[in-house]
C-alpha cells in the first residue's frame, strides 16, 4: 500500500498534537495515539513554539546483559535520516539514559528534526544549547554503557496495550506532548482536523461575542 501524498502530509503538519489526538479518538485509535508520559525537555521544558513532525524510525533497546537479542551493524544513531524522527524504546524502569549530547550532534548532522525517547536522556543543557527538540520520560546522569544497548531498528514497537508505533507512521511532538499517527489514517485525520478547526473558529467567535460556552458548544459542535 502506497503512503500518503506529500500534500496530505503537509496539510497534517499545520495542526497541533491536541487537534490530532481528538481526531484519532474519533477514529478509535487506542488512547487517541497519545504517547502518555513523554514530555518536551528541549529546547524548552513544555513550552515555546518548537514542534517536530515526521516519519518514525524506531529503535528497540534491550538490557546490556541480553545476549540473545539481535545486534546492529553500526551505532543506532547513524540510522537517523533527514526529516525523520527517531523513536527510541528503552526497557521499562531503566534509570540510565540512552541518548546524550554526542548523539544529538550526530543526529543534527544527518538532518533529524528531533528525537523521542521512551525512557531517559542526559546532557540537557547541551541539548538546549543546540536547540534540539528532545521528548522523553525523564533525565539521568548515567549513560547507556553497561546498562542498555540498541538491538533492532525499524521494527514495530508496542508503546502501550494495542498502541503501536510502526516504521513509516508519523510522529508529532509539541509543548502539549507526543502523538503517533498511523500512515493509513493520515487523510482521515486531516479531514477531521480541518472540519474541527472550522467549528472551533466559529466557537471562539461566539465566545468573544459573549455567548455562554455551554450554549456555543451545544449549538456549534453538536455531534462533531
Amino acid at each position: 500500500m502506497s503512503g500518503p501524498s506529500a500534500s496530505v502530509v503537509a496539510a497534517l503538519r499545520v495542526f497541533a498534537t491536541c487537534d490530532i489526538g481528538d481526531a484519532l479518538v474519533k477514529l478509535k485509535l487506542p488512547y487517541g495515539g497519545y504517547l502518555d508520559g513523554l514530555k518536551m525537555y528541549s529546547p524548552e521544558r513544555e513550552g515555546g513554539t518548537a514542534k517536530i513532525f515526521g516519519e518514525a524510525i524506531t529503535v528497540k533497546m534491550v538490557s546490556a546483559d541480553d545476549k540473545s537479542s539481535p545486534s546492529l551493524p553500526k551505532h543506532f544513531c547513524d540510522f537517523n535520516e533527514r526529516d525523520k524522527i527517531m523513536f527510541i524504546s528503552q526497557p521499562k524502569g531503566m534509570f540510565s539514559a540512552c541518548w546524550g549530547g554526542l548523539m544529538t550532534t550526530r543526529a543534527r548532522a544527518l538532518g533529524a528534526p528531533g528525537v523521542i525517547v521512551d525512557g531517559r536522556f542526559r546532557d540537557i543543557l547541551e541539548q538546549r544549547e543546540m536547540k534540539f527538540p528532545v521528548f522523553a520520560r525523564g533525565t539521568s546522569i548515567l549513560g547507556s554503557n553497561g546498562y542498555t544497548r540498541a538491538s533492532e531498528v525499524n521494527v514495530p514497537i508496542e508503546f502501550a496495550k494495542d498502541l503501536w508505533i510502526n516504521p513509516g507512521d508519523y510522529l508529532m511532538g509539541d509543548a502539549d506532548g507526543v502523538v503517533v499517527i498511523p500512515k493509513d489514517k493520515i487523510q482521515q485525520v486531516v479531514d477531521l482536523c480541518t472540519e474541527r478547526k472550522r467549528i472551533d473558529d466559529l466557537t471562539f467567535d461566539a465566545l468573544h461575542n459573549g455567548e455562554p460556552i455551554g450554549e456555543a458548544i451545544k449549538r456549534l459542535r453538536k455531534s462533531s
